[in-house]
C-alpha cells in the first residue's frame, strides 16, 4: 500500500509540472503578444522614456511615428537664454497650433527643464543639428545665444525650438503630446488629453 501511494504522489507531481510547464508555455507567448510591435510603434503607440541618466546640457533622440523625437534636459544658462529675445522670433509665444495647450509658454515644455520636440525643420522635413555653443565659436556669429540649425536652408531655432524671424521654416519645431509619469520617467505620444 505505501507503493501505491508513493506512486500516485509522483504522478501527481510529475502531472502538475507538466501543466504549469504548458500553462508557462502558452501564457508567455499570450503576454508578449500583448505589447506593441514594432509596427504598431511606427504607426504611433506612445513610446516611453527614461531620462533620469540625462545631465544638464545633454540631448538623447528617441523614434516616435518614425521620427527623431529630441530630448533637451536644458541647463540654467540655456534657460536664461530663452529670455529677452522674443521680438526675434517668429512665434515666441508659441500660439500656432502645432503643439499642445501646455507648451505654450516660453520654455514650450511641461517642465521648462526639458524640451521635447520633433527633430524635423518646418520648411521641407530637413533635420536640424544642435548648435549648443555660443558666440563666435558657434560659427553663427556673436550673438548666437544657441540653439539649433537646418543646415539644409538656414533656418535657426532657440532653445525651446522657436524658429528665428526671416528664415524659410515658417513654424517652430513641433512638441509631441508627452507626459510625465515620474521625475525620470516621460511618454510620447500621450498625455492626458489623449491617454
Amino acid at each position: 500500500m505505501t507503493d501505491t501511494l508513493a506512486d500516485r504522489r509522483r504522478l501527481l507531481i510529475a502531472t502538475s509540472a507538466v501543466g504549469a510547464a504548458a500553462t508557462a508555455g502558452v501564457a508567455v507567448p499570450l503576454v508578449a503578444s500583448l505589447t506593441p510591435s514594432e509596427r504598431a510603434r511606427a504607426a504611433g503607440a506612445p513610446v516611453e522614456v527614461d531620462i533620469g541618466k540625462l545631465a544638464p546640457g545633454e540631448m538623447m533622440t528617441v523614434e516616435w511615428r518614425g521620427k527623431p523625437v529630441w530630448i533637451l534636459h536644458r541647463t540654467e544658462a540655456m534657460l536664461a537664454s530663452l529670455e529677452g529675445n522674443e521680438a526675434e522670433l517668429v512665434d515666441p509665444a508659441s500660439a500656432h497650433p502645432m503643439q499642445p495647450a501646455y507648451a505654450q509658454n516660453r520654455y514650450r515644455a511641461i517642465n521648462p527643464r526639458y524640451l521635447v520636440a520633433v527633430g524635423i525643420c518646418t520648411h521641407l522635413g530637413c533635420s536640424p543639428s544642435e548648435k549648443f555653443g555660443t558666440g563666435a565659436a558657434s560659427g553663427l556669429g556673436t550673438g548666437w545665444p544657441g540653439g539649433f540649425l537646418c543646415p539644409c536652408h538656414g533656418s535657426t531655432f532657440d532653445l525651446a525650438g522657436r524658429v528665428y524671424l526671416h528664415k524659410p521654416a515658417p513654424d517652430n519645431l513641433e512638441v509631441p503630446p508627452h507626459k510625465y509619469l515620474s521625475d525620470t520617467r516621460l511618454i510620447i505620444g500621450a498625455d492626458d488629453d489623449t491617454a
